[in-house]
């Protein structure tokens, strides 16, 4: 990520993937959990960019770098992510300690 991050970004991380594992003992559909969790992450993404601007003409001549920017930030952290996975496959889906 190019940002710093610090305890509280993980804390409140994990807060949403606590929550969408709740859901999975209740619904036991991952990718209907899976898909809503992605929606909550767009529309608030949509939500925080409507913010800083004047009208919804303004945030349209901003549209294509809003989504550029949403677009990159989640490939980056996904990138990551399922770097770690692959490095870690064995401890976090397996449950083997190395």
């Amino acid at each position: 990520m190019t940002q710093a991050t610090d305890q509280a970004f993980y804390d409140r991380a994990d807060a949403h993937i606590d929550l969408a594992n709740q859901q999975l003992d209740t619904l036991a559909d991952i990718g209907k959990v899976s898909a809503s969790m992605t929606f909550a992450a767009s529309r608030f993404s949509a939500w925080l960019s409507a913010r800083n601007f004047k009208s919804g003409a303004e945030m349209a001549a901003a549209r294509e770098d809003i989504l550029k920017y949403f677009s990159e930030q989640y490939r980056m952290m996904l990138e990551d992510n399922v770097d770690e996975y692959i490095e870690q496959f064995d401890r976090y889906v397996l449950g083997k300690e190395s």
